[in-house]
């Protein structure tokens, strides 16, 4: 069984990446940018650049499904790069093919708010994807950088759904029908993913979840049944969302960017602003393995369990970071 994350903004250290070693994950899609511009994005994967070099026992640049396969095979973790904003591209078309020569392979439309390309899930109103915008999704689909919605609002992600020549993906969501945040998707969204050959990532960052912070594993696995019933079993597997390590600043840099002067608490509030407490059955990179006793507990064929703990995320890297 291959596992993989299709998202994560931890901490990194040695210890995270031994975390990482000891729980079995091949690969983890790290965010990169949340609001910084392009010469900050460079200095972010200078950073990891520093990381590889230093730990390269643990971890390694995660570009192709080969590196995946690479890393399980020689029991690292591949790290790709996404970008949870277009900030990175700023207004030049032309930075799209520079930030995935860089290693870039996900890219958010919007993070939140309106962008330059698309509508944020945060805002009340959503005209659909830009002109700017469906340029810049031909520009994705031909160098290989997948189109990411996770952040954002309905109508802008099922016109990337119909837009894009290629699968896009949801990489860290859950469905609205099971809980109603405002980062969830609808029915109608995740249907349409599902028919396009899309991917959706389940969260557990607790603000995605029935009952927040208490909720069960039991209940957890049941809304991905549930899911695979309405958009497919090869379609979905695990985008876990997880911040292990952060600090409370790092979450009012993610809500709160430059964008403005006031606090916004996105779905927490000010009485509980910092980041929730994880559910006691996933609370960092050791603990993939409950998620795997809870899908065969719950009744999940192990053919699909493999799926949705990562095989479903290879097959997805295989047809997408390459160029079309």
């Amino acid at each position: 069984m291959i596992i993989i994350d299709g998202c994560q903004y931890a901490n990194w250290s040695e210890q995270i990446f031994q975390e990482m070693k000891e729980g079995g994950v091949s690969a983890v899609h790290v965010t990169v940018t949340y609001h910084e511009d392009f010469r900050e994005t460079v200095e972010n994967i200078a950073d990891w650049n520093r990381l590889f070099e230093r730990f390269s026992n643990y971890i390694l640049p995660g570009r192709t499904a080969d590196d995946v396969r690479r890393a399980q095979k020689e029991q690292r973790t591949a790290i790709i790069f996404g970008f949870q904003n277009c900030s990175p591209i700023e207004d030049d078309i032309g930075l799209v093919e520079i930030c995935h020569q860089l290693g870039g392979r996900f890219m958010q439309l919007s993070y939140n708010n309106q962008s330059l390309l698309a509508t944020g899930c945060y805002e009340d109103n959503d005209p659909g994807i830009t002109r700017m915008g469906r340029q810049v999704i031909a520009e994705m689909n031909r160098v290989g950088l997948v189109v990411d919605m996770s952040h954002s609002a309905d109508r802008s992600t099922l016109d990337a759904i119909e837009i894009s020549k290629r699968p896009i993906a949801i990489t860290h969501a859950n469905p609205k029908f099971w809980h109603k945040a405002l980062r969830n998707k609808s029915d109608e969204v995740l249907k349409a993913l599902g028919q396009s050959g899309g991917m959706l990532g389940f969260s557990i960052y607790p603000h995605h979840l029935k009952g927040k912070s208490q909720c069960t594993i039991g209940s957890f696995c049941e809304m991905i049944a549930r899911t695979a019933e309405l958009m497919g079993v090869d379609n979905i597997g695990i985008g876990s969302d997880l911040c292990q390590g952060q600090s409370d600043s790092v979450v009012e840099w993610m809500r709160v960017g430059r964008w403005t002067k006031q606090i916004d608490y996105g779905e927490g509030s000010a009485s509980d602003a910092g980041f929730p407490p994880m559910p006691s059955w996933f609370c960092g990179n050791r603990d993939f393995g409950n998620l795997v006793k809870g899908l065969q507990d719950y009744g999940f064929l192990e053919e699909d369990v493999e799926k949705i703990m990562g095989g479903n995320w290879l097959a997805f890297f295989e047809k997408s970071f390459g160029p079309a």
